[in-house]
């Protein structure tokens, strides 16, 4: 199975979110980060905003961040919501009828468990799991550290 670009950097940016944490985070930010276009990423947010995965908040000084704590965000959650289509075969289609073998087939049992399989594990990583793996997270994106900016005031 291959999750797609949607998928990939909707998991990417509330990671950045994740590591953000306790501020905004601005499109034009996390679109710089990745080197990807802000149209792009303003695309993937309609899905996340509408599952309730991120908020924003409007305005000269608006952004985003994350709904709900990274903790409880799992990946399951993120494909769920960007994901179209989990059809590993033809026949997971639900127009499919060209197979005889359509309702007795072993392999769409095994493609299915395989599936079930699959989300199972996406289930068990948060973006806080994904975050915490890598200690310099924000150097890596090119967040500053806000701590350092005040006590350098």
């Amino acid at each position: 199975m291959r999750l797609t670009r949607q998928t990939n950097y909707a998991i990417r940016l509330l990671m950045y979110c994740a590591a953000n944490e306790g501020r905004l985070s601005r499109v034009s930010e996390i679109a710089a980060a990745y080197s990807v276009s802000e149209l792009f990423l303003f695309k993937i947010l309609q899905p996340l905003v509408e599952a309730k995965i991120v908020g924003t908040v409007r305005g000269r000084n608006g952004g985003v961040r994350l709904a709900r704590p990274a903790s409880d965000i799992t990946l399951f959650d993120v494909v769920r919501v960007t994901e179209e289509n989990f059809a590993m075969a033809e026949c997971f289609e639900t127009d499919a009828t060209e197979c005889p073998l359509i309702d007795s087939c072993g392999l769409n049992a095994a493609l299915r468990k395989a599936l079930g399989a699959f989300f199972e594990v996406l289930e068990g990583y948060s973006i806080d799991d994904l975050v915490k793996a890598r200690p310099s997270m924000r150097d890596l994106l090119g967040i500053p550290d806000i701590t350092q900016a005040v006590a350098n005031a």
